[in-house]
């Protein structure tokens, strides 16, 4: 049976449970032998029956209370659901040592058994009572030793009856002492590899949350800049179709219910394409510029059906050069939030966007004659609780992955340009992750 401070097995790290689980089975074996030897003696030391028989007697109940309380303790350990014995560990370790006291009084080769109970006191009393009950030990196993050789009347026995105790209860406490340390040290290394293993289990929490967070947030861009832009335009489609058709003019609302289904379609194959993380359909079957050019006469539709006159060109500088899919997506999605608000917001009568292929960059320009706006009041404002104002912040975040700059110039009546900068360079995760 363990006391407060005995390790678990089940709770040490393999080394340290080996070297540990060895000592206190060398301290079980130990005490086993001895005690064997000790009955084996009594039985041929030739004294009474009585003596004999209560000497056996007695040996017989030392050993099954030690079995009981090294195995209770063993189960326990094992599973920590069962019975604890360690609230009667003192109580267990006093019937084995007035057991011990009674079989020494019987025969002086129980007094040998000492040296297992030292280590058993040091296991399970405090050392402020440990040390003193030692001692104590000690002291009556040299006292029982003298009683069973009085008479000798050899001083190097009287001598040897002294020092052999001393010299063993010392080499007990050292050794017990030690295996306190290596329990504490054990012990040690259990926490940090349990705290290891929590520090580890908050990394992948935390890790799979990013990953949920930036699904999320992939996702709201992908509903803001595609799914939200087509029901806009749907919706002010539906409404200048319903207008034509009040006015007679069927060939208009035809035209207006044309658009409508073709922007639904695209919707429907935006979304099937940005939930399976791929890119836009629309730049699957042309180019990026050819993809710009029709986003632009789109826009003008769109805004005629409003009632606006809103001229919208698509210009073409440099040799276009193979972007990856993200940087083509990217300037796609930028180029139709931004004309989007043009259409919208802006009051415009003319916009032009501007795709150039530089030396080592490539760039998309968006700019608009209308009203304008403060960009560092916008920036303030970037996400209401309406759900709407995130395009630029959406944009930033696209461009930041892609280490990519957005810089947008406005003022109020002076018209809006979106600037976007995309480097050709190596180093960049996207151009070498490209095909």
């Amino acid at each position: 049976m363990q006391g407060d401070d005995s390790p678990r097995d089940t709770q040490q790290p393999s080394g340290s449970a080996v070297i540990l689980r060895v000592l206190r089975v060398s301290l079980h074996v130990g005490f086993a032998v001895l005690l064997f030897v000790a009955v084996v003696r009594l039985a041929a030391a030739g004294l009474s029956p009585f003596a004999t028989g209560s000497g056996l007697g007695l040996a017989l109940l030392l050993a099954a209370v030690y079995l009981v309380g090294t195995v209770l303790e063993k189960r326990r350990a094992g599973n920590p659901e069962r019975f604890d014995p360690k609230p009667y560990a003192r109580w267990w370790l006093a019937v084995v040592g007035f057991l011990w006291l009674l079989l020494m009084l019987i025969s002086p080769d129980f007094a040998w058994i000492a040296f297992p109970l030292f280590f058993l006191q040091l296991h399970i009393l405090p050392r402020r009572l440990a040390l003193p009950a030692i001692a104590a030990s000690t002291a009556l196993l040299i006292s029982a030793m003298w009683f069973h050789n009085r008479g000798a009347g050899a001083d190097a026995l009287q001598l040897a009856m002294v020092l052999g105790p001393v010299f063993g209860a010392a080499f007990a406490v050292v050794t017990g002492l030690a295996y306190r340390a290596l329990y504490v040290e054990a012990e040690n290394q259990r926490l940090a590899a349990e705290e290891l293993r929590r520090t580890r289990a908050e990394l992948a929490r935390s890790q799979h949350d990013a990953g949920v967070l930036a699904e999320r947030e992939r996702l709201a861009r992908e509903i803001h800049d595609t799914l939200a832009q087509g029901f806009s335009s749907i919706v002010l489609m539906g409404r200048s179709a319903e207008k034509a058709l009040d006015g007679g003019d069927n060939a208009a609302a035809r035209d207006r219910l044309r658009t409508v289904r073709e922007t639904a379609a695209g919707n429907l194959a935006e979304a099937r394409n940005f939930v399976r993380g791929l890119g836009s359909p629309e730049l699957d079957e042309s180019t990026l510029a050819d993809t710009l050019r029709r986003l632009c006469a789109k826009t003008e539709t769109e805004a005629a059906a409003r009632g606006a006159t809103l001229h919208c060109r698509f210009e073409l500088q440099g040799t276009p050069v193979a972007l990856p899919n993200p940087y083509q997506t990217t300037l796609l999605r930028a180029a139709q939030s931004s004309l989007a608000n043009v259409w919208a917001h802006a009051q415009a009568s003319t916009a032009v966007v501007t795709l150039s292929f530089l030396d080592g960059e490539v760039t998309m320009d968006v700019f608009d004659d209308g009203a304008g706006f403060d960009p560092a009041a916008a920036a303030a404002a970037e996400t209401r609780g309406d759900g709407t104002g995130v395009g630029l912040k959406s944009l930033r975040e696209r461009l930041t992955a892609l280490d990519g700059t957005l810089d947008v110039e406005s003022a109020p009546g002076e018209g809006t340009v979106v600037a976007i900068r995309l480097p050709l360079g190596t180093g960049n995760p996207a151009l070498e992750a490209s095909p």
